[in-house]
């Protein structure tokens, strides 16, 4: 079963750092830099990845889909008024297009991947860009552990379907494998914004608390979480923000975070939310869980939480059997305990409305 924990691709806005890369003019930097602050451009990159072949490369082609994850909160986190988060988005997609009508945001499939949206997508943005100078192919820097033969075999499939889908005339992703140190320095131990080297970054957030804005708030201008892995420092600036809408972005936050009425807040954020996809400034890809595994835990008897640590590494209530659990055991058992856990938030709700005036 998927965990709450939700990974995306982001781009670096304002890159200063050039230690690893295959760019090799200055030129090419400044093309790459216009290119990830045009939105159609973004948004092709988005349509041209293939995340089932991603999913593939360590699930296998029957587990591919069992990870994938279509929003930065999880779809079904909270509901609004019987509906999940993720339908309430959908139904937002509207207002940003005939590309994303009829989307579906649930777990487990790719709504994204189509070439064809794609390549009209980037030809929108090749006439933008050409406009101001901007040369052709667009150099993509990810980096990659080296020693993650996981992580390469991943990489190099997200390459083959953009490069496949946009013509390597067009873009070019350089996989740029890296000894751990450097990896790890050059991305989530970085100290500052300047020092975060690479264009195209994979990072994942889980949620510390059961409201959207845990997820939401991260990329808030002023103290966003991992604002910094976008190449913005937080609370500083930048006109590279603002010409992304990120200003806008971290006011429809502050408004959200200001509703106390439950379904009002939620739907905020919801249109947030739905912001979000639009802009393709974070591409959701995976979540954790979802992986096949040899167990003889009993089923759904530990605790379970979306948020916090009550669900993780707890020995609590946690059973073992003398056998394997298989598929139908487990099956089975998700079913129970999805009926039990909608009876039980179902009454917890009621007792919640005799306390709440």
């Amino acid at each position: 079963m998927q965990d709450a924990t939700s990974y995306y691709w982001n781009f670096n806005l304002d890159r200063q750092a050039y230690k690893f890369t295959s760019k090799t003019t200055d030129i090419e930097k400044k093309s790459t830099q216009e290119a990830v602050l045009n939105k159609n451009f973004r948004q092709a990159i988005n349509f041209a990845y293939d995340r089932t072949s991603y999913g593939a490369q360590t699930q296998g082609e029957d587990g591919a889909t069992k990870i994938l994850r279509n929003l930065v909160v999880p779809p079904t986190f909270v509901s609004i008024k019987g509906k999940d988060f993720g339908e309430v988005v959908a139904s937002k997609m509207v207002n940003y297009g005939k590309e994303w009508q009829g989307i579906n945001f649930a777990d487990g499939q790719d709504p994204y991947y189509n070439p064809e949206k794609a390549k009209a997508k980037f030809a929108e943005a090749k006439k933008e860009l050409e406009a101001k100078g901007v040369t052709f192919p667009i150099h993509l820097d990810t980096i990659v552990d080296q020693a993650s033969k996981k992580g390469i075999q991943e990489v190099s499939s997200m390459k083959q379907s953009i490069e496949a889908a946009l013509g390597t005339e067009n873009v070019v992703i350089d996989i740029q494998q890296l000894s751990t140190e450097d990896h790890d320095n050059s991305s989530y131990l970085a100290q500052t914004a300047a020092q975060k080297d690479y264009d195209l970054y994979n990072g994942g957030w889980s949620a510390d608390y059961l409201d959207p804005s845990s997820y939401l708030d991260i990329f808030s201008v002023k103290n966003g979480g991992v604002l910094q892995n976008l190449g913005l420092e937080p609370g500083e600036d930048n006109d590279k923000a603002k010409a992304v809408g990120l200003d806008t972005y971290t006011q429809m936050l502050e408004e959200a975070n200001k509703e106390q009425d439950p379904a009002k807040r939620y739907e905020k954020y919801a249109d947030i939310q739905a912001w979000l996809i639009d802009s393709s400034l974070a591409i959701p890809n995976v979540s954790l869980g979802g992986t096949p595994g040899l167990r003889k835990l009993v089923p759904f008897s530990a605790p379970y939480s979306l948020a916090g640590n009550k669900g993780v590494e707890s020995y609590k209530y946690l059973k073992v059997q003398d056998k394997i659990v298989t598929t139908d055991e487990y099956a089975k058992a998700r079913e129970k305990w999805f009926k039990e856990k909608e009876e039980s938030n179902k009454k917890a709700q009621e007792e919640l409305a005799k306390h709440v005036k």
